[in-house]
């Protein structure tokens, strides 16, 4: 009797507890593949920051849910906004337990999580470039195109110049191009900047306006731009 009831022990240990370990797995794998984490946006329509993270959304085929954040209203400081930001500005990203409130960093997560179409380039030179569009992009956006403005304009134009293919830093859409364009756009529509100044930059404007990610990403297209008077 000792010896049936060890075989029933083996049998157990050795071919049913390893099966059930490997169902177990296979279904924690079904669950994750049938009710995939969804994104949360917060963002306001006219914010350049959030029309960069809605543009590498787009590129990286992410689905998202918008959530507005009203800044002319000051939904930014709300007691409940600033649990999930405390930096109490827009863009802000939720996946899952993570959450980023800065555009930059939302898109370096989104690049290492979701590497499907990358962003930035594994080149060393062609990277670099990259990231010095984006530290001239992100100054634009401090200075809310003020009198310093025409001069980050100037320096992108000289920038880009020798280095501009059908894109930004090529002839593929990467990080420059998503942190320039909602720049030139703001420029345009907002400031007038009289891009006839920027040859360069008025070309990748007509590349950006081919490109359905981008104007998906378009500030009027959003859920809360104001309806057209």
């Amino acid at each position: 009797e000792s010896s049936y009831l060890l075989r029933i022990i083996a049998v157990i240990v050795i071919v049913i507890v390893p099966l059930y370990l490997c169902l177990a797995f296979l279904w924690l794998i079904f669950q994750e593949m049938a009710e995939p984490t969804k994104l949360t946006l917060y963002s306001y329509w006219r914010s350049s920051c959030s029309q960069r993270v809605r543009i590498a959304l787009n590129i990286k085929g992410l689905e998202y849910e918008y959530k507005a954040v009203n800044l002319l209203k000051g939904d930014h400081f709300d007691p409940e906004f600033e649990k999930l930001n405390p930096m109490k500005y827009v863009p802000a990203l939720v996946d899952g337990d993570t959450v980023i409130g800065d555009s930059f960093a939302i898109i370096l997560y989104l690049e290492d999580k979701y590497p499907q179409h990358p962003l930035l380039p594994q080149d060393p030179k062609k990277k670099a470039l990259n990231l010095q569009v984006n530290l001239l992009g992100s100054k634009h956006s401090r200075l809310e195109y003020s009198t310093s403005s025409e001069s980050s304009c100037t320096a992108l134009e000289k920038l880009l110049k020798e280095h501009a293919g059908k894109y930004a830093t090529g002839d593929e859409v990467q990080l420059a191009d998503v942190f320039l364009a909602p720049q030139i756009y703001s420029g345009l529509t907002r400031f007038q900047i009289d891009m006839s100044l920027y040859p360069t930059l008025a070309r990748l404007n007509d590349a950006y306006n081919e490109l359905p990610a981008f104007q998906a990403a378009l500030p009027q297209r959003q859920p809360d731009a104001p309806s057209p008077s």
